[in-house]
């Protein structure tokens, strides 16, 4: 809490405001502001009324970040991130804690995501500063690189296996449904760094193929993606083959979680689709729910329309389905095809805006070519046959293009001569057959369709988990100021627990009944200051007065500060 104190200079009177707390069991003052000399204050009254003084604010005022922060602290709080970080990376002599530099960093990564450098203005001005065991001076980079080297791979497998121990438990989660995936995130480390293995070139998912990448997988469950396991892997390996190296960890995981869960399905897409992979899910005691490549099974996308069943009464009017059992991967599953009247109007909008734009190239190409016939064109390199038919198959490589539209490359005259067919026959059986359509497979053979469509719609979830931590405003994983692996490792953790962190935050908000998206709850949240206002003397001779107010909120705002209670956290 602020205090006022007064110190004699030369003679003379200062006065300051200043926080105060106990650090290794001592008092130590972690924050101060100059205010001026008693007469200095005085003078800054406007008038007097009735003998006293009406109080005037100065014209500066001490601003603090309060609202994210502090909830994000007491959700780390009942974590106990610091306790379980230090629990496995013990730290010698004094000073803060590993688990209290990691700690910082997660919030801030949540908050405003920054580089290590500059973490230590930005921890000033926020209430960690009287909340946290550490100081401003103390967040420097060198400090943060000391820090982050103790915490070894090892290490952080056993402090995530905590952490998720411990969230499941004091959040009671649902581990019925986990759902798991795989993304990458471009870094900007040069190209002939060879201290890093993890940061490799490969088919970025952000369309960054100048770039190395860094590859994440994730298990998250379905109930508000809360993270349960990580995985960092070199950018340039596939889904299927990363999905199976991590099989073992997946499984020691859920055991180490489960505690009475009876049944737990894995959701995953088809990107981990293999055979090996089906085979170890098959040897655990847990099951799955998967998609297929639909274009693999032409058998299953020609059965007709009328022979799928409504899901309108289970509460999915959009959604129609079929029903079957087929041999996939060396073993007979459940497979339910869908149909999704809504998905099949996104995908024909889609394809009619892709193959709009082919035609008007394909339009503009041949009107070129028939003027370099005529000899309306003479300037610049003649096009070659060779060139016109690469550009060709460059505006047919996107998906179906080669199906919808018949052309030829001709030499005519010495000049390339194009022509072109759109196929309705082949944009009609696209539609008849494959678009609206996904194929789910599982060996939840008692399941009910809908349970199966639910859950594997829950896998929507990952995606925003992703999309969460792409975020350049929240969460940010990227861009990293690191380029070895050691500390890519221990960047990409932070960035997961803080994914927990605001995760969890969204999830109790909802079990309060508040409904919102994470950046919205951070926008709201992190608009909620803490001032503290520096008043004159109520009397003649008398001293100044702190008062700390929390700024104006808006509805939103006020009933986000009363259902998480920030008030304790306030120096009011």
């Amino acid at each position: 809490m602020a205090s006022l104190t007064k110190k004699k200079i030369h003679g003379r009177t200062y006065y300051y405001a200043r926080e105060c707390k106990r650090v290794n069991g001592k008092p130590k003052i972690v924050w101060q502001k100059y205010l001026g000399r008693l007469e200095d204050i005085v003078t800054a009254v406007a008038e007097w009324r009735e003998g006293r003084l009406i109080p005037q604010p100065r014209r500066e005022g001490i601003v603090t970040d309060l609202g994210a922060v502090a909830a994000l602290y007491d959700l780390a709080s009942r974590l106990e991130v610091v306790s379980i970080i230090d629990k496995h990376v013990p730290k010698r002599g004094t000073g803060p804690s590993v688990g209290t530099y990691l700690l910082v960093a997660i919030i801030n990564r949540c908050v405003d995501p920054c580089s290590k450098a500059k973490v230590s203005e930005w921890f000033h001005k926020t209430v960690l500063r009287r909340l946290v065991n550490i100081e401003s001076r103390q967040l420097t980079s060198q400090r943060y690189w000391d820090n982050m080297d103790r915490v070894s791979a090892k290490a952080i497998t056993s402090i995530e296996a905590d952490l998720t121990t411990r969230c499941v438990k004091e959040f009671n989660l649902d581990l019925q449904h986990l759902l798991f995936d795989a993304t990458n995130f471009f870094t900007f480390i040069d190209t002939f760094n060879e201290r890093s293995t993890l940061a490799q070139r490969g088919k970025s998912k952000e369309g960054r193929a100048s770039l190395r990448i860094v590859g994440l997988a994730l298990l998250v469950t379905a109930d508000f993606h809360v993270p349960l396991f990580h995985c960092t892997y070199p950018g340039n390996q596939p889904d299927a083959p990363t999905f199976a190296s991590l099989t073992d960890a997946l499984v020691a995981r859920c055991k180490r979680l489960i505690d009475g869960v009876e049944h737990i399905t894995i959701v995953f897409d088809k990107g981990n689709n293999s055979k090996d992979n089906l085979a170890a899910i098959d040897a655990t005691p847990y099951h799955f729910v998967g998609s297929l490549v639909p274009t693999q099974h032409s058998d299953l996308l020609e059965v007709p329309r009328e022979r799928f069943r409504s899901l309108a009464q289970d509460g999915l009017p959009e959604v129609s389905v079929y029903r079957t059992t087929k041999k996939v991967f060396g073993r007979k599953r459940t497979v339910v095809v869908t149909y999704n009247e809504n998905l099949f109007v996104a995908q024909s909008k889609t394809l009619l805006r892709e193959i709009g734009k082919r035609q008007q190239r394909f339009c503009e190409l041949v009107t070129r070519l028939e003027r370099w016939r005529r000899g309306e064109i003479r300037r610049g390199r003649p096009p070659t046959l060779a060139a016109t038919q690469k550009k060709v198959n460059s505006w047919l490589k996107a998906r179906h293009m080669k199906d919808l539209f018949a052309t030829t490359v001709t030499e005519q005259d010495g000049l390339p001569a194009v022509t072109y067919q759109f196929s309705q026959d082949a944009w009609e059986e696209l539609q008849s057959t494959l678009l609206g359509k996904t194929i789910l497979f599982t060996d939840n053979d008692d399941w009910t369709d809908v349970q199966i469509v639910r859950a594997y719609r829950g896998s929507h979830e990952i995606e925003d988990a992703f999309r969460t931590m792409k975020d350049p405003h929240h969460i940010a994983l990227r861009p990293q100021y690191h380029w070895t692996d050691q500390k890519i490792r221990v960047h990409v953790f932070t960035c997961v627990v803080a994914l927990m962190l605001v995760s969890l935050l969204r999830r109790e908000l909802h079990m309060k009944g508040v409904d919102m998206s994470i950046r919205r709850i951070l926008e709201l949240l992190g608009d909620i200051r803490e001032m503290v206002m520096i008043f004159p003397p109520q009397a003649r001779g008398g001293k100044p007065v702190l008062r700390t107010s929390i700024t104006t909120m808006s509805p939103e705002q006020r009933e986000l500060y009363e259902v998480l209670d920030l008030q304790r956290y306030t120096s009011c």
